[in-house]
């Protein structure tokens, strides 16, 4: 119940100089005085720290040293009373407060609740709601600041506009219905129905055009790297990680596994994949790794193929570049430090719609070259965190979707002389659709399951 007071551990568990356990509703001042030695904290000044000793009130035994932090409503993330206290990083620090917090009153929270909390009680809409987790799992600078923007309501205050838009365009067809009579009610032509919904439709259809893009900040690039075995795609995932992730090694088949590492390109979070080398083998525990390769190849957003600048183009090389035609690849021609015996005209032939780069990865060289072709492949080459509205959660993009064709049904129903009152209901579904975004017109299930999907504490 609403009503309760919730507790969980709100740093991530293991050792660390602080672990802090968080506690919001009613009861949190009095539970948190319970245990608490020092100042009374039910007469402290809000947003103020307080240091004391943590005590067992049923043995008066000592468990920790803390900090204590006051914070009461409704200026909280919450909008109800909460305390934090501070003790010493540890699992049993940490456990034995989180029990005693719990013994004297309090619930555990679960995944999600305090944020669910901070929603419902009007702190914050769902967007915004949903904006707190992807701050929390952003992998680059760029990543967080949509994160941040998208918290701060921009995206809240674009979709609240064209839903008003929308709100005003249908009472003026209400009123024209229920009051027809009336000359001095203004007429809701079919131009001016068509000239609203439109304005709305391009601004969806601009968010849209940015999905992919914040779909890849907040998700990351899959990107695979691909190749003959032995061609330096484990160089390749160490230069751009710059640590030794993978085995390199001189033998054909090192690597039997698939392995992923994120990596920040330019801003761009790249989710990369170092795979088996794609070949006809007989061992079995190679060839799981190879089969698991050519799956990951049809999951990725971006296909790294690395090919061997001393070698000729090998039939085996010839199948993976035909493999990939129709995907986003970038070739990657290594070991230039090497003879060239490659045809860098055939595979130009080969791969006319790729782009190709040179790279001697021993010696560093080419890295920067391939760093920038990601990001001009993707982004062309900037990616502007500031001023552009991006849409990145994969619910939003969904109902954003359904909005566009609901006014493309408006659109289409106008122009073949249906009934305006008709007409309304597509645009009524527009505007029930983007509330659904931010969580004005969102079932009290789904809601739920949104919040279930956070991390404990937050």
């Amino acid at each position: 119940m609403e009503s309760e007071t919730i507790a969980a551990i709100s740093t991530p568990i293991g050792e660390g100089a602080i672990a802090i356990v968080r506690l919001s509703g009613v009861d949190a001042l009095d539970i948190a005085q319970k245990i608490f030695q020092g100042k009374n904290l039910l007469e402290v000044t809000s947003h103020t720290i307080h240091y004391g000793k943590i005590v067992d009130p049923s043995t008066n035994e000592l468990v920790e040293e803390v900090m204590v932090t006051v914070m009461r409503a409704p200026r909280t993330f919450t909008r109800e009373d909460v305390v934090e206290i501070n003790c010493h990083g540890g699992l049993a620090s940490v456990n034995r407060l989180l029990e005693l917090v719990l013994v004297n009153g309090a619930r555990l929270a679960e995944p999600g609740e305090f944020t669910k909390r901070a929603f419902l009680n009007g702190r914050i809409d769902l967007s915004q709601a949903e904006a707190v987790m992807d701050l929390i799992r952003a992998k680059t600078d760029k990543a967080m600041g949509v994160a941040l923007k998208q918290m701060d309501g921009r995206l809240s205050k674009l979709i609240q506009q064209l839903r008003q838009t929308l709100i005003e365009t249908v009472a003026h067809v209400e009123v024209n219905i229920d009051y027809p009579e009336y000359d001095d009610v203004e007429e809701m032509t079919n131009a001016l129905l068509i000239e609203k919904s439109q304005v709305v439709f391009q601004e969806i259809d601009r968010l849209l055009q940015m999905a992919k893009q914040g779909k890849i900040l907040r998700e990351g690039l899959a990107t695979a790297i691909i190749g003959r075995p032995n061609v330096g795609k484990s160089s390749l995932l160490n230069a751009l990680v710059h640590e030794n992730k993978a085995i390199v090694t001189d033998i054909p088949g090192t690597t039997r596994d698939v392995i992923e590492e994120y990596v920040n390109v330019r801003g761009v979070p790249l989710r990369l994949v170092d795979t088996a080398g794609i070949r006809d083998t007989e061992d079995i525990v190679e060839k799981i790794g190879v089969e698991r390769s050519r799956q990951v190849l049809k999951e990725s957003d971006l296909i790294l193929l690395v090919l061997n600048y001393g070698e000729e183009i090998s039939e085996e090389d010839k199948k993976l570049l035909k493999a990939v035609e129709d995907l986003e690849v970038i070739v990657i021609v290594n070991k230039t430090d090497l003879k060239q015996r490659i045809d860098l005209n055939q595979l130009h032939e080969l791969a006319p719609e790729h782009t190709i780069i040179t790279t001697a990865l021993i010696e560093d060289k080419g890295i920067d070259e391939l760093e920038l072709a990601i990001a001009d492949t993707f982004f062309e080459g900037e990616i502007d965190a500031g001023d552009l509205t991006y849409i990145s959660n994969v619910r939003h993009i969904q109902l954003l979707k359904q909005a566009k064709q609901a006014l493309t049904d408006a659109i289409d129903a106008i122009e073949a002389g249906m009934p305006i009152d008709l007409v309304q209901i597509d645009v009524t579904r527009t505007w029930q659709l983007l509330g659904e975004i931010v969580g004005d017109t969102v079932h009290e299930s789904l809601i739920d399951q949104l919040f279930s999907q956070f991390c404990l504490g937050k």
